[in-house]
């Protein structure tokens, strides 16, 4: 029995050219052709013919065109296949067809070969469908042919975003070489030439909707007093500590110790190891500096509290261009160079350096240097006291994290990784990076890491853009980080999905280099805004927006905790992270980005706060009032009033 076939054209020589073309299978009695001038007279013939077994279409034509009649369609007869044939191939025609159930896309001038090639898929799923209804299993046919004309719908709209994601990375490092040829012009026409490559195999896959793709160095010793260098290198790394809410402390056990270094590479391993130290340990993390005589030698230990290394990474840290894979501490992986050089230059030296290290209980450095005085004394006049700037230190890999701490912290969520590089090379310079891969390693490393700004993909492997949007917005933690879409689906539907998952702006593939810049900077500035807000605590509950309802309810859960711990001297920020079920680092983080201060800063100005209020409604004397709380000092309470305030405790209750 011959599959029937209802052709739908306006045009007479379509019908012509189609019996022309399949004239044999016709003969044959392969296929029965029925026609239909417009969509009007295609639904008749659909309702009044249950033995049509397939449609062909076009899309243009008079009283309905064929995307209604596809539409229309479902109700009359919910499995006929139907396949648009038409000249309007653009991808817009081709989505919206897709989505309404067309099986398949054939565009003119046609390749009668690929049509009988659709034709005859389109009629073995037609011809399934006999069957399983035959067999009474229809319900299951008809849900695998669903889900396969959503993986067409869904292969459609991958092409498409396909489609948009090398035209960014082109049309924006063309942009980037003009701006800068001596920077970009190697890679970017590298990574154009890649794209451009991809581009056209993505217009043949569109056409046939079939693929879819792949040396020495020397000391310079002298001779002076070891222990007032440390010193001075503990000074100058004290703010980025500080900055990082992490206590460096010195426990240096020697008062003094004349003998023979080199200042320069000494101060090399010595940034290097404290660096790391301070890169990797967390907020309210401590990192200790001891030095002390061991054996006729120097002993120096560098130990922190972070997070530590698996046993298997020990043995490999110190070979050269090694990286461990990042899993035990959460933080992406060095150079692999840095304690390579730490290595050489301690056996430079005539000394040995170990580690020891377990995960979640922090690592201990030891360098162990001979004590020799053969080489000329400097002045003290003589010796630099001056903290080195971290650029200084660049080549034992500290440098780009101390040089950029002042900059805000931005994740790029992307997983093209040509994407990811261009957007990086518009942002850097302006903001600390950091990539992710996909929405899940996103998700992982905003609630880590606490970023100041997200920029993400919305299709990902894993979790999309949306899921990471919702999922960080509904995240007590990250729920204050603004972030912003930057995709191909940038279709109203896609915008407003965005939006309605609390992303705070969307851009779409391919995107405008300076809008983007823009709408990042307004965001920051919106953030100084909320630290207004946070700064004096006297609004908080008081907002009618949502968004800043929950982070009231955040900050307000904070306050309650430290006040129930008020008179408690040892209640800190251990303890505050513990009560609120929040790590040192994403407390930090979000209260740096709400109120602009650290998590102990936080605590004590909630105490000062609580003070003051005594002050101004209790007979407490001064000593009293800094007991109740929570200091044991009143010496150190008064200089924290003053600070914070602008003038003593006794001043400020005589002032009332």
């Amino acid at each position: 029995m011959p599959a029937r076939i209802l052709v739908v054209d306006d045009e007479p020589q379509f019908e012509r050219l189609i019996l022309q073309r399949f004239r044999k299978q016709v003969r044959e009695g392969l296929f029965d052709f029925l026609f239909a001038a417009d969509g009007v007279e295609a639904l008749e013939i659909i309702g009044t013919d249950p033995a049509i077994d397939m449609v062909l279409t076009d899309i243009n034509m008079p009283r309905m065109d064929g995307l209604t009649l596809l539409e229309q369609m479902k109700e009359v007869r919910p499995l006929l296949k139907a396949v648009i044939v038409s000249a309007y191939g653009d991808m817009p025609n081709i989505r919206k067809a897709m989505n309404l159930g067309a099986f398949d896309f054939v565009t003119k001038p046609i390749e009668f070969s690929d049509l009988e090639i659709t034709i005859q898929k389109t009629l073995e799923v037609a011809q399934v469908i006999k069957e399983a209804a035959k067999a009474g299993e229809l319900a299951e046919k008809n849900e695998l042919l669903v889900e396969l004309d959503q993986l067409k719908t869904k292969f459609f709209t991958n092409i498409s975003h396909e489609f948009r994601t090398p035209l960014t990375v082109i049309a924006g490092m063309a942009e980037q070489i003009g701006e800068n040829p001596e920077r970009w012009l190697d890679q970017g026409l590298g990574m154009i030439r890649r794209n451009t490559n991809d581009l056209l195999d993505l217009v043949q896959q569109i056409l046939d909707l079939r693929k879819l793709e792949s040396g020495k160095l020397e000391l310079h010793p002298v001779q002076e007093d070891v222990i007032s260098f440390f010193r001075y290198i503990l000074e100058s790394l004290h703010p980025l500590a500080e900055t990082r809410d992490i206590q460096l402390l010195d426990h240096i056990q020697l008062p003094e110790l004349v003998m023979d270094f080199d200042p320069e590479k000494l101060q090399r391993i010595l940034f290097n190891l404290l660096g790391n130290a301070l890169k990797f340990c967390r907020a309210g993390d401590q990192v200790i500096f001891d030095a002390a005589l061991e054996e006729g030698s120097l002993q120096i230990k560098i130990q922190d509290t972070g997070p530590g290394m698996p046993p298997d990474q020990l043995p490999y840290i110190f070979d050269q261009f090694y990286q461990g894979d990042g899993s035990a501490t959460s933080h992406q992986p060095g150079t692999g160079i840095g304690l390579s050089l730490v290595r050489e230059l301690t056996h430079l030296m005539q000394g040995r350096i170990e580690v020891e290290s377990e995960p979640g209980k922090g690592a201990t450095f030891s360098l162990t240097l001979p004590i020799r005085r053969e080489a000329p004394s400097r002045p003290k006049a003589d010796q630099p006291r001056t903290a080195p700037s971290i650029t200084q230190v660049h080549p034992v890999g500290l440098a780009e994290g101390g040089a950029e701490s002042e900059l805000p912290s931005l994740l790029v969520v992307e997983d093209n990784a040509d994407v990811a590089r261009y957007l990086m090379s518009c942002l850097e310079g302006r903001y600390q990076l950091t990539w992710a891969r996909d929405g899940q390693e996103g998700i992982d490393t905003a609630i880590e890491a606490i970023p100041d700004l997200v920029v993400s993909d919305v299709m990902m492997p894993r979790k999309d853009g949306f899921e990471l949007c919702q999922t960080l917005k509904t995240d007590t933690r990250t729920s204050h980080i603004p972030i912003v879409l930057l995709t191909a689906k940038a279709d109203a539907e896609s915008r407003m999905a965005g939006l309605k998952r609390g992303a705070d702006a969307y851009l779409g593939k391919p995107f405008d280099k300076r809008e983007l810049l823009i709408r990042l900077e307004k965001l920051l500035e919106l953030r100084s805004t909320l630290q207004a807000r946070y700064s004096t605590l006297d609004t908080l509950g008081s907002s009618t927006e949502e968004a800043t309802q929950q982070e009231d309810e955040f900050v307000l859960q904070l306050k309650e905790q430290i006040h129930v711990h008020m008179d408690e001297e040892t209640f800190g920020i251990h303890e505050l992270c513990r009560a609120t079920g929040v790590s040192r680092t994403q407390m930090h983080r979000k209260l740096k980005a709400l109120t602009g201060r650290s998590a102990s800063s936080f605590i004590r100005y909630i105490r000062l706060l609580h003070a003051r209020h005594l002050l101004q409604h209790s007979s407490l004397n001064i000593s009293q009032v800094a007991y109740e709380s929570g200091f044991r000092d009143p010496k150190y309470f008064s200089t924290s009033f003053s600070e914070e305030f602008g003038m003593a405790p006794k001043d400020f209750r005589n002032a009332e």
